[in-house]
Parts: C-alpha cells; structure tokens; sequence
C-alpha cells in the first residue's frame, strides 16, 4: 500500500502538470511528479522485501540482475534515509526557533509588566 502523502503529491503534480501554462511550470511540475514517484517505487519495493520478495524477483520486475536491483534500490533507499534526516533536523531546529522566540516573547512582555523606576 503506498503511503498517501506519496499519491497526493502524485496527484497535486498531475494536477499542476495538467494547469501549467508555462514550459519552466510544466518542467518544474514533471520534477514533482519524478520524485514522487521514485519514492513511491522505493517504498514497494521496500514492502515486496519485508513481505518476502527475493532481490531477484525483483530484478526481473526490471530487467536487472539480482545484484542490479540491490545496487539500484539500496541507494535510492539511502538517499531517502538522509533526506529523512535532513527534515527531521530542519523539523528540530524549526521547533527550537519557535521556543526561543517563545521566550523572547515572554522576556519582552516581562520587561513591559515591571513597574518603571
């Protein structure tokens, strides 16, 4: 089953590939829906593995060797693992601005409710 974040980025690109009236639109809507793709297939992949699919099943999928579909979704599956990373970390330091300028917010009000000297 694909995650449905995946299909409804795979829809809105659809979606903006069909509205686009400009080329760069159209290219940068194609660029979405690439993408999307790609980590739809990886997660299938990724499911057909932990449901019991040999590396060489899924090669003949795609015409691969065994060790060519390894190869080709080990790193595809890498590549995600980091730009999952890389989110979480921008998610966490996104939180921690939010909580400074929480503070700053409330040394600020502070600073307004002390009687004046």
């Amino acid at each position: 089953m694909a995650p449905r974040s995946t299909v409804k980025r795979i829809l809105a690109a659809l979606t903006a590939f069909d509205a686009a009236d400009r080329p760069m639109s159209r290219v940068d809507a194609a660029r979405r829906l690439r993408e999307a793709a790609e980590e739809l297939e990886a997660a299938q992949v990724e499911a057909a593995r932990k449901a019991g699919a040999t590396w060489l099943e899924i090669g003949a999928c795609y015409g691969l060797t065994k060790q060519g579909a390894q190869q080709r979704f080990r790193a595809a599956r890498k590549q995600a693992e980091a730009a999952g990373a890389a989110t979480a970390a921008a998610v966490a330091a996104a939180a921690r601005g939010k909580k400074a300028e929480a503070a700053v917010a409330a040394a600020g009000q502070a600073k307004k409710d002390e009687p004046a000297a």
